[in-house]
């Protein structure tokens, strides 16, 4: 088996890759159903109504981090993962009801995207983390990365068949569809040999876990400016489902099936970006900053794209940029962490990349409905940019270091510690080595 895909070679991740598959098939359907219910059908193509849906369901995610990062550390993720994802499984299958019998109300999206979004706050965190428990730590990075794989390989199904059957039989269907695949991943988890689980310490019960989960990110540098950098790029840069529905309705005339087969486009750059990251064992920092530019810099050219041929193609690019800026992250961050703190951190991590949504993606839609919808995508992309200038700006001055370019040596491109004279060492990736040992 190719270095790419060695975890497949583990039974239990086998089967919970095969779980999450179909189960990330069906959110990814939902995702689009909710935006075109409440973009076409429950409000005349409000971007507001749906930024106020989207950030309802990531507003818990905000909330309730760090203190689902403490249940993740404390309890048996096995048992809370089939909780959680059966809990999903039932919001899904009340809004298919709703819509199928024509009661849905634009109240009644919000009321359970508040409640998947609850659901998800306690979720990511045991999901993030419960990787670690089926696979031996130096298989841990691509796991990580074929998780990212699966997840938006089910990008490039969900979307494009979500448009389909809402065109011909609305979102009622989707939405019970949804319902039904989340129980691939309460049997798979089920099914899972408990004696070839690889466990890791558990929290102990005790007053002050989550303050000492936040101490603990506090002495890592590294993990902070990562943190600030996904942060932002998460708050204002990937609402895509927003951002892409307003630029094929409003700008290019198009409708629920053209939708959709842009978010399986997206998927196609995001899925190569998975892919590549599974190849490594622990990125480096360098890589999750190139990353995050590169994003900016496509979104950009991706907003300014004249025709839907164009901007559809354009968003490759945009998808393994972000990808692969995430994978990197989410890596790093796992990879480098006290395993008895991997929860709550993992937990800050969400709580900060997906919590910024529901601040991030009203925002967007007023400057949707004001400015254009191209703009939904402007504003992500230049915020990108100016996140990763501040944190490489940060860096360089916190260890003083500089930057040399020479075109006829090798390496080209080096960054210079002055207690080291000529000898080229890449400092944000020894900056954050040293952190993780001296916080281990």
């Amino acid at each position: 088996m190719s270095a790419t895909f060695r975890s497949l070679h583990i039974r239990n991740y086998r089967i919970w890759a095969a779980g999450a598959l179909v189960s990330n098939v069906g959110t990814w359907m939902q995702r689009v159903a909710q935006d075109w219910l409440v973009l076409q059908v429950l409000t005349a193509g409000s971007g507001v109504a749906v930024g106020i849906t989207t950030g309802l369901q990531f507003l818990p995610m905000l909330l309730l981090g760090p203190y689902a990062g403490v249940v993740a550390d404390r309890f048996d993720k096995r048992k809370l993962l089939m909780w959680t994802q059966g809990l999903s499984g039932l919001w899904g299958l009340v809004l298919g009801l709703l819509v199928v019998t024509q009661q849905a109300e634009l109240w009644h999206v919000y009321a359970l995207a508040t409640l998947l979004g609850l659901t998800t706050a306690f979720d990511a965190p045991a999901r993030q983390t419960f990787v670690a428990a089926l696979v031996p730590p130096d298989h841990l990075g691509n796991a990580i990365g074929l998780n990212s794989a699966s997840f938006n390989g089910a990008r490039l199904i969900g979307p494009g068949v979500a448009g389909l059957l809402i065109a011909a039989f609305g979102t009622g269907p989707v939405f019970l569809i949804n319902a039904v695949s989340f129980a691939a991943t309460v049997v798979a988890v089920g099914c899972l040999r408990t004696s070839e689980l690889h466990p890791f310490p558990a929290a102990q019960r005790g007053k002050g876990q989550v303050r000492e989960g936040l101490r603990y990110v506090r002495r890592r540098p590294d993990v902070v400016v990562i943190l600030v950098v996904i942060g932002t790029v998460g708050t204002l840069g990937m609402n895509y489902q927003l951002t892409t529905g307003l630029v094929a309705t409003q700008v290019f005339d198009k409708g629920a099936t053209e939708y959709g087969v842009l978010g399986s486009i997206l998927a196609i750059g995001s899925l190569s970006g998975a892919l590549l990251a599974a190849r490594r064992d622990v990125p480096r920092l360098r890589l999750v900053f190139g990353a995050a530019g590169a994003f900016g810099v496509a979104s950009l050219v991706a907003a300014s794209m004249p025709t839907y041929t164009l901007f559809a193609i354009s968003l490759i690019p945009v998808g393994l940029s972000s990808l692969t800026m995430m994978t990197a992250a989410n890596t790093y961050v796992q990879s480098t962490t006290d395993p008895a703190m991997r929860g709550r951190v993992m937990a800050l991590y969400m709580m900060i990349f997906m919590g910024g949504t529901p601040l991030g993606s009203p925002l967007i839609g007023v400057v949707g409905d004001v400015f254009g919808a191209r703009w939904t995508i402007y504003v992500g992309g230049a915020s990108a940019l100016v996140a990763v200038a501040g944190a490489v700006v940060w860096v360089l001055r916190r260890d003083r270091l500089r930057i040399r370019y020479r075109l006829h040596e090798q390496p080209h491109l080096q960054v210079l510690h002055p207690d080291e004279g000529a000898a080229a060492r890449d400092s944000l990736d020894a900056a954050g080595g040293r952190a993780a040992r001296s916080a281990a």
